[in-house]
């Protein structure tokens, strides 16, 4: 017999199968000798209380042998031959996109600016040891995409676009633990995805697929086409600096566009080439830091901290300051916070976990809610440009800001918490895990208003909801703005063509329809299945 019991217990029971079962044959009146395994499928944390308690969902086998498949697997067959698709981008969308082609009989043909995901991790090295960013690969650009090194978290509120649990078990198909199939809010780390992103190419390569590194497209091919509104894409021209620097190529076929929500040089091609698009509300703010014993003290409701059978604590905030939301984001307990500028003359931050999530520190983005519309009450006037890309300027022009602030290096600026609530220069910082350094700056004094303010009276009520949490201790570092794309690349509902060019597939984060590793990836496999559909394979 198989049960499935949901059951609420303290965490030190939760720690092992031995003490579940125990508790289970207890409570349940089921003979302990009888019971032959569990298996948790859902587990998640209540901490509301100062007795914290671990809710889990677990199926129970009783006189049955334990399955050993935990997770559902992918056939992929040997697509050599097949029709092409090119798959601009090698992030989660892009990634996912291609091996859904692959399930649908289709040659996924893969191009990727930045290098691959072990070759990444020199480029990143000297962002703290020389302060100069490589353009082409970045905490930003390079196989994996943004999320490769900046955390691995796989929670999303998107529910309608497709199926999570494909998303989740496809990683675990690739090595990734099984544990991200009943965690409340999953997390791979940014550890262990480098080595799932390279099983998951080699699944691609294996299959017949092509995936190009430092291979970046430069323009669309199109050809007339009446049924389109007059125009198709038919493939893309790259340039690629492997095996030769600056190699001119062209790849053909339809394209799923999944180039992530910093490819600023995308934005302006498409809006040179009158390929419609449009401004995006975004958000913007800072990466706040506190020590990950102050914020297992405070969420944990204990002095002692999270003590041995809790993880590091997580926080959300959430509230609204004139109209406009101040929450935190992609919170990264026992983390990081990195340096994710794409280019020279930026300075843009953001958080990552190990897998572990031991680190001395606990960060979140604070951020404050920017629409379009906003620009004009700042006092930021469009210009006659291209007015899809005014939020992309915004965000270009904070960043630089910040760069000058930094004294024009990756060195962040950086304030205690309650000094900027209250209008005071930190006079000095507490210790931080932003390997390029920090420098006081009053953030007070010069972000825009908009964003400062609005920050400032969201901590206000944060400390309310949290004793504690508005302390100097923590400390703001400057500035967080890549929190999602800037522009929208205009589809249609039904086929996620683009609503002007057929054959042209906008998917991702960089698109503007999705908001994270795995609603990226429900989106790139929603991609897939439409360029099937207009394949019609």
């Amino acid at each position: 017999m198989i049960q499935e019991l949901q059951i609420r217990i303290l965490p030190q029971q939760a720690a092992s199968e031995r003490s579940i079962i125990d508790y289970v044959s207890r409570e349940k009146g089921i003979d302990a000798r009888t019971v032959t395994g569990v298996r948790v499928l859902r587990r998640s944390i209540d901490a509301r209380q100062r007795t914290i308690f671990v809710n889990l969902l677990v199926r129970v086998y009783i006189n049955e042998v334990a399955q050993d498949d935990e997770y559902a697997r992918t056939e992929y067959p040997d697509v050599s031959g097949r029709p092409a698709v090119i798959v601009v981008g090698a992030g989660p969308g892009g990634l996912f996109a291609a091996l859904r082609l692959i399930e649908l009989g289709l040659r996924p043909i893969v191009l990727e600016r930045g290098k691959n995901v072990h070759d990444r991790k020199r480029d990143l090295a000297q962002i703290s040891k020389t302060h100069k960013v490589d353009a082409e690969s970045n905490y930003c650009f390079g196989e994996g995409g943004a999320g490769a090194y900046s955390d691995g978290k796989l929670y999303t509120r998107s529910k309608k676009r497709g199926s999570i649990e494909k998303i989740l078990n496809v990683f675990c198909q690739h090595g990734a633990s099984t544990s991200i199939l009943c965690d409340a809010h999953p997390h791979i780390g940014t550890d262990k995805l480098p080595r799932v992103i390279e099983n998951m190419r080699n699944t691609i390569l294996r299959c017949g697929g092509e995936v190009h590194f430092q291979t970046r497209m430069t323009r669309l091919l199109l050809e007339a086409d009446e049924t389109h509104n007059g125009q198709r894409v038919v493939g893309v021209e790259a340039v690629s600096q492997l095996p030769a620097p600056d190699t001119q190529r062209s790849f053909c076929g339809p394209v799923i566009l999944a180039t992530g929500h910093s490819a600023r040089d995308v934005y302006r091609y498409l809006s040179e080439a009158k390929i419609q698009m449009e401004a995006k509300g975004i958000a913007v703010g800072v990466r706040l830091e506190h020590p990950a014993e102050l914020i297992d003290q405070i969420q944990y409701h204990n002095r002692n901290g999270r003590g041995q059978y809790l993880p590091a604590a997580e926080y959300s905030f959430v509230t609204q300051v004139d109209g406009r939301g101040v929450y935190s984001f992609c919170m990264c307990p026992g983390g990081f916070v990195i340096p994710a500028a794409t280019g020279p003359q930026q300075i843009v931050v953001n958080g990552m976990s190990p897998s572990n999530r031991g680190t001395a520190w606990s960060n979140s983005g604070m951020v404050v809610e920017l629409r379009p519309e906003d620009l004009e009450t700042m006092g930021m006037e469009n210009g006659g440009e291209d007015e899809a890309l005014k939020m992309m300027r915004f965000q270009e022009q904070l960043e630089r800001t910040t760069w000058q602030q930094g004294n024009m290096r990756q060195t962040a600026p950086a304030q205690r918490m309650a000094d900027f609530v209250n209008n005071r220069l930190s006079y000095d910082l507490p210790k931080s895990s932003y390997s390029p350094g920090l420098i006081s700056s009053p953030l007070h004094f010069w972000l825009p208003p908009f964003v400062g303010k609005r920050l400032q009276e969201g901590f206000k009520k944060f400390g309310q909801m949290s004793h504690g949490f508005l302390t100097n201790e923590a400390v703001m570092i400057a500035v967080e703005t890549r929190t999602s794309a800037p522009v929208r690349i205009v589809r249609h509902l039904e086929t996620l063509q683009h609503v002007e060019v057929g054959g042209l597939f906008p998917c991702g984060e960089g698109a503007g329809y999705a908001g994270g590793i795995v609603s990226a990836g429900v989106d790139g496999e929603r991609c897939a299945e439409m360029c099937a559909a207009y394949l019609a394979v």
